[in-house]
């Protein structure tokens, strides 16, 4: 728990952008210099990422953020290689950081919605994937902001969330669901959401809803073992 609370500590002073951050500390270089010394740190980043060396990548886009302060691209990388390692905390305060910038990078917006939903802070997380569905109009964003706002106890928001998504659900669209600890299941979009819908139902007491809500799921996907699970609970 101290932990935990630490983390999200840090997460809530880490406000300061990547310029702000670097400013102080800028070397004055001429452009020729400065052209060169990137390149260098480029090849020895694109070398250290072929190589699966991720200390060395990461202190070379260190050395480029510090002399590129305005160029959001290098902490958008390392944003990503934090996240691909499992730093969920450093890669959040990255890409808090990049969207005080630019609220719009659709990247950083993953990076700091999976990661603070990974560090547990979902109440923080909710935003980005409501901003991300907003700027994208990608489905599975809006189903993560369905079931984190069915975690947070946010019934309506939750309700509205599985609403639009069964409206606007492509046949080809699907997401995985954990059938054992090696095993995952493909469910199409549109019973995922009616799944949703009936445990947001289930866990307010609404059984006859939430059985219908099951059923419907399993009509479109007679496999869908958590539907079937779940159905068990409302009957």
């Amino acid at each position: 728990m101290k932990h935990v609370l630490s983390m999200l500590f840090l997460l809530i002073c880490a406000s300061a952008a990547f310029a702000q951050n670097t400013d102080s500390i800028q070397p004055r270089l001429d452009a020729n210099t400065r052209k060169i010394l990137n390149n260098q740190d480029q090849a020895a980043y694109q070398l250290a990422i072929r190589y699966n060396d991720f200390q060395a990548a990461k202190d070379k886009l260190y050395s480029l953020i510090v002399r590129n302060p305005d160029d959001l691209r290098y902490p958008e990388l390392l944003g990503s290689l934090y996240f691909e390692n499992g730093m969920s905390t450093s890669a959040a305060l990255v890409a808090l950081d990049i969207l005080e910038v630019n609220d719009k990078s659709i990247g950083s917006l993953e990076i700091a919605a999976f990661s603070l939903e990974q560090l547990g802070a979902l109440d923080r997380a909710l935003p980005h994937f409501e901003r991300l569905f907003l700027l994208t109009g990608d489905n599975f964003s809006l189903y993560k902001s369905g079931f984190i706002q069915y975690s947070l106890k946010k019934y309506q928001e939750a309700i509205n969330s599985t609403d639009m998504l069964i409206k606007n659900a492509k046949a080809d669209e699907k997401i995985g669901f954990p059938v054992s600890q090696t095993e995952t299941q493909e469910i199409g979009m549109k019973a995922a959401g009616l799944n949703l819908r009936g445990m947001i139902y289930l866990d307010q007491g609404s059984k006859a809803e939430a059985k219908t809500a099951f059923e419907e799921a399993i009509q479109l996907e007679p496999n869908f073992t958590l539907a079937k699970e779940n159905l068990k609970k409302a009957m």
